[in-house]
């Protein structure tokens, strides 16, 4: 007896339904300690993050706690602090608000309850926590810097003025995209010249930052010595990126997908 068309769909369906059942979920990642061996050795760890993402954060402290019981986390390096900012006179036994004070921590621009856990393990684990961003005095004779737009090749140049571009929503007058760029290239340097003044021979320097600073090929690697040796990891909430090869980043590191969040709207309240 021939069987209806449509029961062969709904078995058909019912199959297949059963078998994705059976499929097992994805594999954890491996931990953070054994990620890091895979980038191991190496002069500096640049770690892209994005900024509302807490398990970037977690990850963030695992990378120092995994280095410094191995012995070898030379310093913990941080855009959320300026350059001149830093914990080395202070003892392993500090107070987050001798921390904070010594860092002159900007709670509303980096909360401490996000970063306060790794900047305490590395004060924990006696390695210096330095300041590295671009202090703000001096962000406004960087912006009329026009040298400062041959620190990148062309190419490197445009790809940065776009992400400036894109960055702000494409909000900003074109006319403000180059000193804009030009902020961004003296934040990268500023922060590679903290790298290299912090290098210690057998160890690695751990630069936390935002994802925009971390690409080897426009961010702080650029500004980086050719005979020191960087790796450069992005940490990314959801899928797989469209771009960043091995050319862009050492590693990516895939976290769960945060709830969708409209930037741009964001931004442009703040802008009214």
């Amino acid at each position: 007896m021939a069987v209806p068309a449509l029961h062969l769909c709904a078995a058909t369906l019912l199959l297949l339904a059963g078998c994705a059942s059976l499929t097992p979920p994805p594999e954890p990642p491996p931990p953070t300690a054994q990620r890091i061996q895979l980038l191991l050795p190496t002069d500096f760890l640049l770690i892209g993050e994005q900024h509302d993402a807490p398990d970037h954060q977690r990850i963030e402290r695992e990378v120092v706690e995994a280095l410094a019981a191995k012995g070898q986390l030379a310093a913990l390096a941080l855009e959320m602090a300026e350059q001149g900012q830093d914990t080395r006179q202070l003892p392993v036994s500090a107070s987050d608000a001798q921390v904070r004070t010594a860092l002159r921590w900007n709670e509303a621009g980096w909360p401490w309850q996000a970063y306060g856990p790794v900047v305490m393990a590395a004060v924990r684990a006696g390695a210096p926590v330095l300041g590295a961003n671009l202090p703000r005095e001096r962000m406004k004779d960087a912006m009329a810097d026009v040298s400062l737009d041959a620190q990148l090749s062309p190419q490197a140049l445009k790809a940065q003025q776009d992400a400036v571009r894109t960055g702000h929503c494409n909000m900003l007058p074109e006319s403000q995209i180059g000193p804009m760029t030009r902020i961004q290239i003296a934040r990268d340097r500023a922060m590679a010249q903290t790298l290299i003044q912090a290098r210690t021979t057998g160890k690695t320097v751990v630069l936390v930052s935002g994802s925009g600073h971390s690409p080897k090929v426009l961010g702080v690697p650029q500004h980086l010595p050719t005979d020191m040796v960087a790796s450069a990891v992005r940490l990314l909430a959801g899928d797989v990126p469209r771009e960043g090869g091995p050319a862009v980043y050492d590693a990516v590191w895939l976290t769960p997908a945060l709830p969708p969040r409209d930037y741009c709207a964001d931004f442009k309240a703040k802008s009214r």
